[in-house]
């Protein structure tokens, strides 16, 4: 059914074609037997989909990855949708708009998208307080994991930037399952910088004395770039090993255009991500895994567009995998593909 009405909603702008259709999908699960009508069609029950990672149990190894619900607004909707786990984000500190629009661009040609939407999104405050909502509701879906994906302002220099995160830390704390650091998105000038071992090892290390509240801590993530080095890749698995987080996604968007189809629209600024990360991000994925002997879970991002695709992230050592961009090119019916193929290896 979406392959039927994904060329019509290809002819419109990609940000307003999201507001769109997340608008009417939330519509559709307000709708008496909406929702139930969504469990039925998407969703897959099974004792042997559950995942017990970093000291989470997810009932399902298939999230939604950071950015495509900015401000924790689709979490009932994505549970309907199937997914095991929501990474709300990336979340600052205060509301910003983010980059001048237009910022996303479709490369149909490579089933790929381009962004520089620069952490658009209304701030750690409405995201904890929805996300608490959310726990509030009776519809609330059981076993459903919520990350939260956090970041820093854009008018916060690097030297300030733990201040950051320490405050979105703080805030949605009591509200998100696990925390992910963003340090490696594109589209925040300076942000990369965050992911030299320096920097980066000092905002690990203060989350990390923060992370016990009542007897309670949160499993810490870090989010890399598919453009590191294997030598940087060798310092992020000191830096997780030396501080002591739970685990690390792989991966980010990529700012290399090497082999694209889509000449008109490959020299855009921003983040791609899709098909023509694929090879890339189960690159980073199995490198980490083998060089550091399984010590830590990776989830596994970029590039997923089929069953085949997550399963070859999951054999070369990621414990979960995220969708994104392979989500808008393939549909809701991805993440029950994945899922059956999951049952069935």
């Amino acid at each position: 059914m979406y392959q039927l009405i994904k060329p019509l909603l290809f002819l419109f702008d990609p940000e307003k074609m999201h507001y769109f259709v997340t608008r009417n999908l939330k519509r559709f699960n307000r709708f008496p037997g909406g929702a139930a009508f969504s469990r039925m069609l998407w969703n897959i029950e099974d004792e042997e989909l559950e995942r017990e990672v970093f000291g989470l149990k997810f009932k399902n190894p298939v999230g939604l990855a950071a950015g495509f619900d900015k401000n924790a607004e689709l979490i009932v909707e994505m549970g309907n949708l199937g997914f095991g786990f929501v990474e709300v984000g990336t979340v600052t500190p205060l509301p910003q708009p983010g980059n001048l629009k237009p910022r996303m661009f479709r490369l149909p040609a490579d089933k790929a998208l381009i962004n520089r939407m620069g952490f658009n999104n209304l701030g750690m405050d409405v995201a904890a307080e929805r996300i608490a909502a959310y726990r509030r509701n009776s519809k609330a879906q059981k076993g459903l994991m919520i990350g939260g994906n956090i970041g820093k302002n854009k008018v916060t220099d690097n030297e300030d930037a733990v201040k950051d995160y320490i405050k979105c830390f703080d805030r949605l704390f009591d509200v998100v399952d696990y925390f992910v650091v963003n340090v490696s998105s594109p589209n925040t000038p300076g942000l990369r910088a965050l992911q030299e071992k320096e920097p980066l090892t000092k905002i690990l290390n203060t989350l990390q004395q923060r992370n016990a509240k009542n007897g309670i801590s949160r499993p810490i993530l870090l989010k890399i770039a598919p453009d590191l080095t294997n030598e940087q890749l060798d310092d992020i698995v000191d830096i997780v090993k030396e501080t002591g987080i739970a685990g690390v996604i792989a991966t980010n968007t990529t700012i290399i255009r090497d082999g694209l189809k889509s000449e008109k629209l490959s020299g855009e600024a921003g983040g791609l991500s899709g098909k023509p990360l694929t090879k890339r991000s189960t690159e980073v994925v199995r490198y980490l895994s083998q060089k550091s002997n399984g010590a830590f879970p990776i989830i596994g991002v970029g590039g997923i567009h089929s069953p085949e695709d997550a399963m070859e992230k999951l054999k070369a050592g990621a414990s979960l995998i995220q969708l994104y961009t392979g989500f808008i090119y393939e549909g809701p019916g991805l993440v029950k593909r994945i899922n059956k193929k999951i049952l069935s290896a």
